[in-house]
């Protein structure tokens, strides 16, 4: 008698907590991959649903959307790009950063001539990039930094075949590859990439992948449960790194690929410990920087567009 009461009184809190369950809409940035790691942990270890959330990750048709449906309170959350965000902010988007995936720049300068020892030594050479203002203006900040002009290279578009691009020698250099994708497509294939980090040469430091929230929403208690959640899983994540992929990897077959065992290990130091954690005066660099490249019109306040949770 007491084990069916137990059982029946268990099978009552699960459907109780089943009904308690706050529905939460996350859109990703681009299909699942590596980049995603410690949401997909989160998921893993049930960390969601310990916060009470029934979290629906959903990849996008199309990366441009997810935070426009953000702004349009047709989803919850959005992972978006740190530079993106001040474009928003430029438009008046109501997006506010509430939360950071990963908290360094993915971008880089790749050459594969081990002669070049600086982005500067680059003078005279054919350059490949996919995104023009934004690349430019960082290609040009790295290129000043050691006292060249931007005009002293050679810019062509490549149409997001950066890894191509230079495996081909139709360029000299790349700019736009990510440090913990394109240069380890790169090894694999054989080749010897010298990589620069932007940051290294005077551009400000900026959170790679952000979490944004509608304006309205920011005060939204789900926020929060998500965040503490997703901290579990960035934990969890950083302590059974392996373990995590071997679950990622059977949840994902069709992502249980070499290259992507790789980059989930090299994207673990870019990871935020804290996702919730805001460093304002990173903003307010990336923000003058922007606008300083009048790739912005206006400076906007921080505060409008980026909160600490917590």
């Amino acid at each position: 008698m007491f084990k069916k009461t137990a059982t029946a009184l268990l099978l009552t809190a699960c459907v109780s907590q089943a009904h308690a369950a706050e529905k939460l809409t996350l859109m990703l940035d681009w299909y699942v991959n590596p980049d995603h790691a410690p949401i997909m942990v989160a998921e893993q270890i049930g960390a969601f649903k310990a916060e009470g959330l029934d979290v629906k990750i959903v990849p996008p048709s199309d990366p441009s959307l997810p935070p426009r449906l953000v702004a349009a309170k047709q989803a919850d959350l959005a992972i978006t790009y740190q530079p993106q965000l001040h474009f928003f902010a430029d438009e008046g988007l109501p997006l506010v950063r509430v939360g950071t995936l990963i908290n360094t720049p993915l971008n880089t300068v790749i050459t594969l001539d081990p002669k070049v020892k600086s982005p500067a030594e680059l003078k005279g050479k054919t350059i490949g990039f996919s995104v023009s203002g934004i690349e430019q203006a960082t290609l040009n900040t790295m290129l000043a930094h050691d006292g060249v002009s931007g005009k002293e290279v050679k810019l062509v578009n490549v149409n997001f075949q950066l890894t191509s691009a230079l495996l081909t020698h139709k360029v000299d250099a790349v700019i736009g590859g990510y440090r913990n994708i394109e240069a380890l497509e790169m090894k694999m294939q054989g080749a010897n990439p010298v990589v620069f980090n932007v940051e290294d040469y005077g551009v400000p430091a900026y959170d790679e992948l952000i979490i944004v929230a509608n304006r309205d929403e920011v005060n939204d208690p789900r926020i929060k449960k998500f965040l503490d959640a997703l901290k579990k899983g960035s934990d969890y994540l950083h302590a059974h790194p392996e373990e995590s992929w071997k679950a990622f990897a059977a949840a994902h077959p069709e992502l249980n690929t070499d290259f992507n065992h790789q980059a989930w290990m090299a994207s673990l130091p870019l990871f935020a410990r804290n996702p919730a954690k805001l460093d304002k005066a990173r903003y307010d660099a990336y923000e003058k920087f922007l606008f300083d490249n009048k790739l912005i019109k206006k400076i906007t306040p921080v505060d409008s567009y980026a909160v600490d949770p917590e």
